[in-house]
């Protein structure tokens, strides 16, 4: 069984940071394509970056440059090292992994793509 566990969230001033650690259990991690997304109250879920198996990474347009995502395949374990936060990345940020395809497909950041995600951990930043 697949299990994604988030950490790392918090409340910080606009310009702070954060890094966010997803832990997966349950298959074979360094396989899998991982992404994160967020989902502020009122709005869809959105791709934030994603990772393949041999650490190609994408990044949605308004973070690149500000977020890094990495993954230790050997500790099973994803991070989103956030920097230079804004408002407008307030959101709840969810983990999120499935078959290699969806990275390589160029649809990572469609949600529905994924098909196991962890429970989110909440980032607010404010002004």
């Amino acid at each position: 069984q697949v299990n994604l566990v988030e950490s790392g969230g918090g409340s910080v001033q606009t310009g702070g940071s954060l890094t966010l650690s997803c832990v997966a259990s349950g298959y074979t991690y360094s396989h899998y394509c991982m992404g994160w997304f967020r989902q502020a109250p009122g709005k869809e879920r959105e791709g934030v970056a994603s990772i393949d198996s041999d650490g190609t990474t994408t990044y949605k347009v308004s973070v690149k440059g500000r977020f890094t995502i990495s993954r230790d395949n050997a500790k099973n374990i994803l991070y989103l090292l956030m920097n230079n936060l804004k408002p407008e990345d307030t959101a709840m940020y969810y983990c999120a992994a499935d078959v290699p395809a969806v990275c390589y497909g160029g649809s990572w950041y469609r949600s529905y793509e994924y098909s196991y995600w962890g429970q989110g951990t909440q980032v607010t930043v404010s002004s």
